[in-house]
């Protein structure tokens, strides 16, 4: 009888796959038939859930084969183009950054860096696009800035009026770490935002030594291509994983044509249904619900700018 084990993916480096099994972790390459058919998408991911069959271990520590994966329930994923394809080309392909994710943390600094939020509305759209069943934002670093009012709280204000829950926190003071450590555990999460808002000191004052851990993945996964590089789930010790992904300084959401673009702003997409005609772009159309809901101040015109910017790229970039 074929030796089976069932395990979850917490690593993937250059084609090889560490699988986390009853006996242990393994570590596996994939069965060339199953490549064949996943040709758009990556076969194999962090975070999914897969058959293994046992081999003897080899020279390079292989000791198994992926055999299947398990249909992914959420995949955070966007384009990775190959070089000199176009979005919406045949040549568009995949990436999986992670699968059946509970629920992605989007961290980012009350300054220093400035925060960016068409960069976050970006993540927001993959997020919604992959039906992420939680989706949270994390402002770090609030130790810099003036108690209320400041201007940060009314940037994610926003966010807060549209139903995305955010946390303030500083890493230096403390602050929000008890309820952040509770948010993660038992769970398995994606924890990313641009350079130098603090997720590693973030994470250090979570669990001793968590940052350090995360951040030499981090500096691994910078460098060279996506081929040569890798990704990984830490264990936490109060239960569940954290994805750090260094990697996602900006997204090109994934399989999101221009016309469906409003159903991952969901303050638009509420509206969406009461616009006139059926193909509004929200641009210019008489009975536009959305316009409206703009001149009466019910949605940012900040949120709207960046909906009409990453519309703007994908109908350039987009072959109909």
């Amino acid at each position: 009888m074929t030796d089976q084990l069932h395990g979850l993916v917490t690593r993937a480096q250059s084609g090889f796959f560490t699988v986390q099994t009853s006996e242990g972790p393994i570590i596996c390459r994939i069965r060339g038939t199953l490549k064949e058919d996943f040709l758009k998408t990556d076969p194999v991911a962090l975070g999914d859930h897969v058959t293994i069959e046992r081999i003897p271990i080899e020279a390079d520590t292989v000791g198994g084969v992926i055999v299947a994966v398990q249909a992914r329930k959420h995949a955070f994923s966007r384009v990775a183009p190959r070089s000199g394809s176009r979005i919406g080309t045949s040549e568009e392909s995949e990436q999986v950054i992670i699968a059946n994710l509970d629920q992605a943390i989007f961290v980012f600094a009350a300054t220093n860096p400035k925060p960016n939020g068409r960069l976050l509305d970006r993540f927001l759209v993959a997020a919604e696009k992959a039906e992420i069943p939680e989706i949270r934002i994390c402002v770090n670093k609030m130790d810099l800035v003036a108690k209320k009012p400041d201007p940060i709280y009314e940037l994610f204000s926003t966010y807060e009026r549209i139903g995305y829950p955010v946390l303030y926190l500083s890493a230096l003071e403390q602050h929000g770490i008890d309820e952040l450590r509770d948010l993660l555990a038992g769970k398995i999460s994606v924890f990313t935002g641009p350079s130098g808002v603090g997720k590693t000191s973030l994470l250090n004052t979570i669990e001793p030594d968590l940052g350090r851990r995360v951040s030499a993945v981090s500096q691994v996964t910078a460098k060279g291509k996506h081929t040569t590089s890798y990704s990984e789930l830490i264990p936490l010790a109060e239960g569940g994983y954290i994805a750090d992904t260094p990697g996602i300084r900006t997204v090109s959401p994934w399989d999101v044509e221009p016309d469906e673009l409003d159903g991952y702003y969901i303050e638009i997409a509420a509206r969406v249904p009461d616009c006139k005609f059926p193909d509004c772009t929200h641009i210019h159309e008489p009975g536009c619900a959305v316009l409206a809901a703009i001149e009466r101040g019910e949605i940012s015109e900040a949120r709207y700018d960046s909906y009409l910017r990453l519309r703007e790229m994908l109908e350039a970039e987009y072959v109909y």
